[in-house]
């Protein structure tokens, strides 16, 4: 069975690939389908308003995600197994999660408070590891 770290490691994979969907149709809505299609050479304006926050808040999720994904495995790989990795890995995905419509809706002291509360969640992880 699957310990609750490793589960909540595979739903923020899955979370990853739903906000790059997300992501990607939002980019298309404003550029359009030639824009998809193009390989993109010529830089194109930055997107704004509920696209370019969901634009912004995937790519957030990228400059998080080595850091959970790492300190799971390296818990998973050393055997340490307790409620202290749970709970921060858990509090990293749920947070998350709430990120996502938090900086769709453009709540910025919401949006930093919910991301500062997913890097707890990786640092308890990491504490649990000392």
């Amino acid at each position: 069975m699957m310990t609750t770290e490793y589960q909540m490691l595979l739903w923020t994979v899955v979370l990853g690939l739903i906000q790059l969907v997300i992501h990607v149709l939002a980019a298309i809505k404003v550029r359009g389908l030639g824009w998809a299609f193009s390989p993109r050479d010529s830089a194109m304006p930055r997107l704004e308003g509920v696209g370019g926050r969901l634009d912004r808040a995937f790519y957030n999720l990228l400059e998080t995600f080595p850091f959970f994904a790492a300190a799971v495995l390296l818990a998973g790989t050393l055997g340490v197994h307790s409620a202290m990795t749970a709970w921060g890995a858990s509090l990293y995905f749920w947070a998350r999660v709430a990120y996502i419509p938090i900086y769709a809706l453009g709540l910025p002291v919401v949006r930093t408070a919910v991301w500062t509360v997913s890097v707890v969640g990786i640092v308890l992880v990491l504490t649990a590891l000392f």
